[in-house]
């Protein structure tokens, strides 16, 4: 986009001596690279660190399998994601958990789901949030449901799960 600047002459307090001799401020024309909407986006980037709300984040949802008995049905439960409109991941399992995590947090991934063969078994899911921690177990229905209705609201996820009473 080429554009007409009569506002930057004015700060920098430029000036050029015309033909008859007179001070002029000149128009400042220059190109614009980014459209307005790349601009936005780049503010919103550099602000946000990348850190973006869960119904703006590229990856909503991690599934990290625990063992790969367990990765049939993360990609079972990512193809239902996927129909409901969550954008999702599965990790491919070859690290320890503690290193899936702190990799999904890294990446900025809002929620993370530990799928065990406990979990499996149960239909559930354990899940965590990068910024409140341990959000419970949910059903895995629920869980896409309640991250489907934050897409279209555009808010953050605050439903808890169950707790399991420690011993």
């Amino acid at each position: 986009t080429v554009q007409c600047d009569f506002n930057l002459p004015d700060r920098f307090d430029l000036e050029y001596v015309s033909a008859e001799g007179t001070r002029e401020r000149p128009i400042m024309v220059h190109r614009a690279i980014f459209g307005s909407i790349e601009r936005f986006f780049g503010i919103l980037v550099e602000n946000s660190a990348g850190d973006f709300p869960l119904w703006l984040a590229p990856t909503q949802l991690k599934l990290l399998p625990v063992t790969d008995s367990v990765m049939d049905y993360c990609q079972e439960v990512a193809a239902k994601a996927k129909k409901l409109g969550v954008r999702v991941e599965v990790d491919r399992g070859a690290e320890r958990l503690a290193k899936q995590i702190r990799n999904a947090e890294k990446g900025r991934i809002p929620i993370m789901a530990v799928v065990g063969v406990k979990e499996m078994e149960s239909g559930k899911l354990a899940v965590r949030s990068r910024k409140d921690g341990d959000l419970g177990s949910f059903t895995v229905d629920s869980l896409l449901e309640e991250m489907a209705g934050c897409n279209e609201r555009a808010e953050e996820m605050t439903m808890k799960g169950e707790f399991e009473e420690k011993e």
